[in-house]
């Protein structure tokens, strides 16, 4: 069985700093790594190898810095990676990140899963699982909480927010998971050291012959919302403090909503 897992590299939200006067993230000298989601994804694959035999492998599209990104999916135990590495990625184009994916899969040859995030963590389009389908030609299934092989045929478990859809679909199929699917396993350094020995393939838009048809997204601003507070202070003996204080929130609305 060979499944691919499609991850992305963000930037570490946690050490994100938001400047005071424009409100525009501050995203120079931020680390980065993998996209939560594509951790579950990562996760799937390598539980159903474990399972079911197979090889896991992690394509993924970035800057020269996925080159360091991509060994936690390899600790992780995917088997191999192919990078399509860009000098100006910013990967905020699901529909050109999507037709690389496309000619990436193609390189790899035939395959039997592809397993992605349902969204990223820093745009969260949750357009690139739905997009690659399409131009793949092949069925997809969404929103996946659980997932097994069942009689040689992938069975889904789908989250439709109000009730759960079970589904089958034989083998050929794009499959976009939550992050209620599993827990990512942490690689313990023996898995570490020898991530760095697993096949890397590096390749570039340019010789994947890119073909640009899908959409053309400009960034053109990207700040954070306004933020103020109201700065009310209470004084007052404690007993009194904690009556006042009760009622402005009821008042906001935070408490017996």
């Amino acid at each position: 069985m060979n499944i691919v897992v499609c991850v992305k590299q963000v930037p570490d939200l946690n050490q994100i700093r938001i400047k005071g006067d424009t409100g525009e993230p501050v995203i120079n000298g931020v680390p980065y790594r993998l996209s939560e989601f594509d951790k579950n994804a990562l996760e799937a694959a390598i539980t159903l190898k474990e399972k079911h035999g197979g090889k896991v492998t992690a394509v993924s599209i970035g800057t020269p810095k996925i080159k360091e990104t991509i060994k936690e999916s390899l600790a992780m135990g995917a088997d191999e990676a192919l990078l399509v590495v860009d000098e100006s990625w910013t990967g905020g184009d699901p529909g050109r990140t999507a037709g690389l994916l496309v000619r990436a899969v193609e390189k790899l040859g035939t395959f039997d899963l592809i397993l992605v995030g349902e969204g990223s963590a820093d745009n969260y389009s949750g357009q690139v699982g739905p997009r690659l389908a399409e131009r793949l030609g092949i069925p997809q299934i969404t929103y996946v909480r659980a997932l097994e092989l069942v009689d040689g045929k992938i069975r889904a478990t789908r989250d439709l927010e109000d009730c759960y859809e079970v589904v089958e679909a034989p083998f050929g199929v794009l499959i976009s998971v939550t992050s209620e699917l599993n827990s990512p396993r942490l690689p313990s350094l023996t898995k570490i050291l020898a991530a760095a020995k697993k096949p890397v393939t590096v390749t570039t838009p340019a010789e994947l012959q890119e073909v640009r048809n899908g959409t053309y997204v400009e960034q053109i601003r990207n700040v954070a919302p306004p933020l103020s507070r109201k700065g009310i202070f209470l004084e007052g003996d404690a007993d009194k403090v904690a009556e006042e204080l009760v009622r402005a929130l009821e008042n906001e609305g935070v408490l017996r909503r």
